[in-house]
């Protein structure tokens, strides 16, 4: 055992290793040392556990295996990547993709100090929700506004302010749990406030909250039930039933919206999204909605509301710890600006330009991508055919969209290696598999992306089929 421990190479041996120099010019030399121990001293404990038959690897094969380990770990993190998933808002992909005079205004905020908590005409402190709160305002009609990390970050704090310590009427059909293990009654619980359950889960009516009403209440809290839907013998109230009820017992009624559009979708076929400046106008107190959904920003939680309320909700101790940074109110700013005007907040913010790409535009790009690429080795078959794109990001499963997909077929081993093997490209690219094709669906691939699509098929063909 000795003499093989002898004739293992030292880190400064496998340094002067041709692949592991060209590694060192393009990551770091202390990295590069440092992954050339781990990896050695793995082979060691290898050989001390004697558990397999331990073949030593060459100097050269050791750099080998170095250098791919390296490369492979700092390829790790966050990546850009082209989506053709069809899935618009894909939260495993970061939901919405921001506005170019967003990410200026990212850039220009982050590069230096910036006026977050300070007033320019005064040199007074002051609160960062200000960098937001009059352009929400004059968007939403609310009083007053401002943003948190998410919106369930929102729904937390708004009930830990409002209604901490007390009940909180809440609708069966509308204790919802969406992705990543978010139940609002655990979300509830967290915040002091408790639930109490009215109505049934298909039909809740106006008396129900009548007699769920006591000295105990301290809000009514009504939720967008975005990613499911209840049909059949089913009935709920409306903000604007619920308002005068919330208004005679003197509790606050919240709104909760979810993905929260701040303009009626109807007109890109998306009928079931409820708009805030809506719910204001119908009566609700206070309304939640996400930053990184429908409205096409940053992942924050926006609160708009009612003066009262919102300075409660910011006087809360948790505020602190749900603030957003400098960034993120610069490309909140920044989105919310673009809303001023509908023409150009549909051709800047890349969610509503994906939502109001026309189908013909869709069909020559697909066509176009499909005359470029099947002509590759290991593809059987490459068609441009229609299909439907889904929102996501907690929407409605039955909102779809047409669309034109790259459909492919290969013509040996299985299509979800080549899913793999375009995953694993330079650029990765994420599809779809549906009936043995592959599927690039061409809205939520950027018209400067179909090149990149053709290049990781052009370095992947020749094993797509291994």
């Amino acid at each position: 055992m000795e003499k093989i421990f002898r004739n293992l190479p030292s880190v400064n041996q496998l340094l002067e290793s041709p692949q592991l120099k060209k590694l060192v010019e393009t990551l770091n030399h202390n990295v590069v040392v440092d992954g050339a121990r781990t990896i050695l001293d793995d082979l060691r404990e290898q050989i001390n556990s004697k558990k397999d038959e331990i073949v030593v690897p060459t100097a050269s094969d050791l750099a080998e295996k170095i250098s791919n380990w390296l490369t492979k770990e700092e390829t790790k993190g966050l990546r850009p990547v082209v989506n053709g998933t069809g899935t618009i808002l894909h939260t495993g992909l970061g939901r919405a993709p921001l506005a170019k005079s967003a990410l200026a205004a990212v850039r220009d905020i982050s590069a230096g100090y910036a006026s977050v908590e300070v007033d320019i005409a005064t040199g007074e402190r002051s609160q960062r929700a200000n960098a937001v709160d009059r352009l929400l305002r004059e968007l939403t009609g609310a009083q007053a506004g401002i943003v948190v990390n998410n919106n369930a970050a929102a729904t937390m704090v708004a009930l830990a302010a409002l209604a901490g310590g007390k009940q909180v009427l809440v609708s069966r059909g509308e204790l919802i749990e969406i992705g990543g293990s978010y139940r609002l009654p655990e979300v509830m619980e967290v915040s002091g406030a408790r639930l109490r359950e009215i109505g049934t889960t298909n039909r809740t009516r106006l008396k129900d909250y009548e007699s769920g009403i006591c000295a105990e209440t301290g809000a009514i809290l009504k939720v967008h039930s975005s990613n499911f839907k209840i049909v059949g013998f089913v009935e709920e109230v409306s903000v604007k039933q619920l308002a005068p009820l919330a208004n005679q017992h003197s509790i606050p009624l919240i709104d909760d919206l979810g993905s929260g559009a701040l303009f009626d979708f109807s007109k890109y076929g998306l009928s079931d999204e409820p708009v805030v400046r809506e719910s204001i106008r119908a009566g609700s107190d206070v309304v939640l909605f996400s930053g990184d959904k429908l409205l096409g920003g940053p992942q924050c939680g926006i609160i708009v509301g009612k003066k009262e309320y919102i300075k409660k909700i910011l006087d809360h101790p948790m505020m602190r710890a749900l603030r957003v940074d400098k960034m993120t109110l610069a490309a909140l700013a920044e989105t919310l600006r673009l809303y001023r005007n509908m023409e150009t907040a549909e051709q800047e913010i890349p969610v509503l330009r994906m939502l109001s790409m026309p189908v013909e535009n869709l069909k020559l790009r697909a066509n176009k991508v499909v005359h470029q690429i099947s002509h590759l080795k290991g593809l059987a078959s490459v068609q441009a055919v229609e299909d439907c794109s889904m929102l996501g990001g907690g929407s409605v499963p039955t909102q779809k969209i047409m669309t034109w997909c790259v459909s492919v077929q290969v013509s040996s081993g299985s299509v979800e290696k080549l899913a793999d093997r375009l995953r694993s490209a330079e650029i990765p690219v994420f599809s779809r598999v549906s009936k043995e094709r592959l599927m690039l669906d061409m809205r939520t691939i950027f018209p400067e992306q179909d090149s990149v699509v053709v290049e990781a098929f052009e370095a992947k063909s020749d094993s797509s089929g291994a």
